[in-house]
């Protein structure tokens, strides 16, 4: 019997420690999410309260609408290039690099929009981006040969990643876990109604006016982010300007109501600070450098398989022709050969595309992301294998099912929008932990953006190499088919998911298919682990050990 008091020490001991353990994950869970304003410290959402945010994040997104304008500006522009009689005139493989050219810079300018989001915050790096965008639609305004076009295509390029990737990391860094998936989406809608403004410019205008009025796109939002819309207070934070970070969560929560002593701001600035004081320590503490820490953190799990996974789903998105049946529009209406007037068809498009993104961002908040691209990349599919079937009845004469084609590459443009052409956009700042967040999105945005360069630079050989139009489609066809597979096997889930958890999913799985049932079993596990501690410590509670005494 003399044993039990040690036994017992042993027991309270591990008790102890496993109950520090837990605190030090739920303050790690509280910390790595504090990042999207986490609603543990605030009222449930309710539309008034989230008004300051909601507006933050599309103002922050109003930069999207001139990235639309440039992706779809090559559809109106290359069908006036190729007329016999235009004054600037361009072969096939030159409208090729018109049509590609936009996205060669976007890599570099991703990565500088990286560095610069930490240099001078994300609000600072939006405006600067503002910059080539402009110029870049002055020179092809004034473009009077295909060098000069070329440079201006350049350079709307190069602002599109300045001016897109600070936005999506604002929006995951201000956005709560509930409405974060639905602003997030904001960007790809408001680049949409860009897309859809460049067509009907095109349709009535000519392709320099059509320039012109872009640079308005490019200058309002500047205003706008200046005059409304804070910077990010964790990046405020980690500068040491704590008194503006607390500004600006003011602002963000300036309709929560007062809970307990702190309010809204004040607790989450709190959470603020402490991550960055814990980040601060453990740089402190680390041997290596700067640039050493973020390639020692990319190669941890949660660093190199959320790479991996989103270069994969960029390229199963890149090569099953969301973006050149976007780029090519009105050419692609051409060489289907229904005979409508391929101009309406575009805008047809267009307004398909900026329809469905608005219904995106409802189905982002409420449906789970895997199902939404399963069901987007097969009706992917279907559209193409239907559309590539009437394309070669065409082709061969048969024109009793001339308008397929047309309703099919709407109904694409549709099934796109379910999942596929949105969401892995979203997933870039989403899928990786805090300490490499910024940079890691301007990587993974940058492979996207090769890969697309690649996809259209290689259309017009693809056609050549499969033989016609009808081809192209199948191949299509068969990438979206490949990419359901990729998504049910490897994509994870990340709706309604804190940052943490995501973060904390990477270190225990690289197969999503199976993940829920192994976590729920995990859970499980360590519940009966602590309730049987709970039971061991039963007999050292103060009240229970006097009562024994007293027998």
């Amino acid at each position: 019997m003399h044993d039990s008091p040690s036994i017992y020490t042993h027991v309270e001991r591990e008790a102890s420690k496993n109950i520090e353990e837990n605190e030090r994950e739920c303050f790690k869970d509280a910390i790595v999410s504090s990042r999207s304003l986490n609603k543990g410290f605030v009222e449930p959402t309710t539309l008034k309260n989230a008004i300051p945010e909601i507006a933050a994040c599309i103002i922050s997104a109003s930069f999207h609408i001139s990235v639309g304008l440039s992706m779809a500006y090559s559809a109106i522009l290359i069908p006036h290039l190729e007329a016999p009689d235009a004054k600037v005139h361009a072969t096939k493989e030159q409208t090729s690099w018109i049509a590609s050219v936009v996205v060669v810079c976007t890599p570099l300018g991703s990565i500088m929009g990286g560095f610069l989001m930490e240099i001078v915050g994300r609000l600072r790096t939006l405006q600067l981006g503002a910059i080539p965008f402009v110029a870049g639609w002055i020179l092809i305004a004034l473009s009077t040969n295909i060098p000069m076009l070329l440079v201006g295509r350049l350079l709307t390029g190069l602002a599109t990643a300045l001016a897109t990737s600070p936005a999506i990391v604002y929006i995951t860094e201000v956005a709560r876990p509930e409405l974060r998936g639905s602003l997030m989406s904001f960007g790809p809608t408001l680049a949409s109604f860009g897309m859809l403004l460049s067509y009907l410019k095109g349709a009535f205008m000519d392709w320099r006016l059509v320039a012109w009025l872009g640079i308005i796109y490019a200058v309002v939002p500047i205003i706008l982010v200046e005059v409304f819309v804070p910077e990010s207070p964790v990046w405020l934070v980690s500068k040491g300007r704590t008194e503006e970070a607390k500004k600006s969560l003011e602002w963000l929560y300036k309709y929560e109501t007062k809970q307990g002593k702190m309010s809204a701001a004040e607790a989450q600035l709190t959470t603020i600070v402490k991550e960055n004081e814990i980040k601060l320590s453990e740089q402190r503490k680390s041997k290596y450098g700067g640039v050493s820490n973020k390639i020692r953190a990319f190669m941890k799990p949660t660093g190199w398989k959320p790479i991996t996974i989103l270069f994969l789903l960029f390229f199963f998105q890149q090569f099953s022709g969301i973006y050149v049946t976007l780029f090519y529009a009105v050419t692609w209406f051409q060489e289907v050969g229904s005979g409508v007037d391929e101009y309406i068809a575009s805008i047809l498009v267009g307004a398909t595309r900026f329809l469905c993104s608005m219904v995106n961002t409802w189905l982002l908040r409420r449906y789970k992301r895997r199902p939404l691209c399963i069901i987007s990349s097969l009706g992917m599919a279907l559209c193409m294998i239907v559309s590539g079937y009437f394309t070669l009845l065409i082709k061969a004469g048969d024109r009793s099912g001339y308008w397929v084609p047309v309703l099919c590459l709407l109904l694409y443009v549709c099934s796109s929008m379910v999942g596929m052409l949105t969401i892995p956009w979203t997933m870039t700042a989403e899928l990786f932990p805090t300490e490499i967040r910024g940079i890691a999105h301007s990587i993974s945005y940058s492979i996207a953006n090769l890969l697309l360069f690649t996809a259209l630079q290689s259309y017009r050989s693809l056609q050549s190499f499969l033989g016609g139009s009808y081809a192209v489609q199948w191949f299509f066809a068969g990438i979206s088919i490949g990419a359901a597979v990729f998504v049910w096997l490897l994509l994870p889930e990340t709706h309604g998911k804190k940052l943490s958890e995501i973060e904390e999913y990477f270190h225990n799985n690289f197969l999503a298919c199976g993940a829920e049932s192994k976590a729920r079993k995990q859970r499980a596990k360590r519940k009966n682990k602590r309730n049987e501690i709970t039971s061991a410590t039963e007999p050292l509670n103060p009240a229970k050990s006097k009562s024994i005494q007293n027998v």
